[in-house]
């Protein structure tokens, strides 16, 4: 298995490059998309729980992890990896010149877990083309 790229030209933005100047560069590729209820059948084929108790599962794991993330305290999920919540906002000049209206839309952050950085360590890639012939999409070197 390995994670499919494509090639996409963009404006060379390194120090010193001509203003016109581009290069290629690399951008993964999603094959498929795998939905949720997918997942779930594919997580009960491989236990005893049935599709059913595992969405159940997750909808409750959602519900406390945004139970606990309004409550800025960071989610560890295990394996996964962690969630946690990253304000940002625009700059005052004195602490008393701030005010709530100033933060920014708090994001999501999530932090991968020892699996899942293992994974990206031993990567592979393989370059995604397009099958000229009938216009399917297909992986390829």
């Amino acid at each position: 298995m390995a994670i499919s790229y494509t090639l996409v030209q963009r404006k060379d933005m390194s120090k010193g490059a001509l203003e016109d100047a581009k290069l290629y560069y690399a951008l993964a590729v999603n094959t498929r998309r795998v939905d949720f209820d997918d997942l779930c059948d594919e997580i009960a084929e491989t236990c005893t729980l049935t599709s059913a108790d595992i969405k159940a599962v997750l909808d409750r794991v959602i519900w406390a992890m945004v139970s606990h993330l309004k409550n800025s305290e960071l989610v560890q999920f295990g394996d996964l990896g962690n969630f946690r919540i990253s304000v940002g906002s625009t700059g005052s000049a004195t602490p008393e010149e701030f005010s709530a209206s100033m933060l920014r839309k708090p994001k999501v952050v999530f932090h991968p877990g020892k699996r899942l950085q293992e994974m990206r360590d031993v990567a592979k890639f393989a370059r995604y083309t397009v099958d000229k012939d009938d216009g399917a999409e297909g992986g390829g070197v």
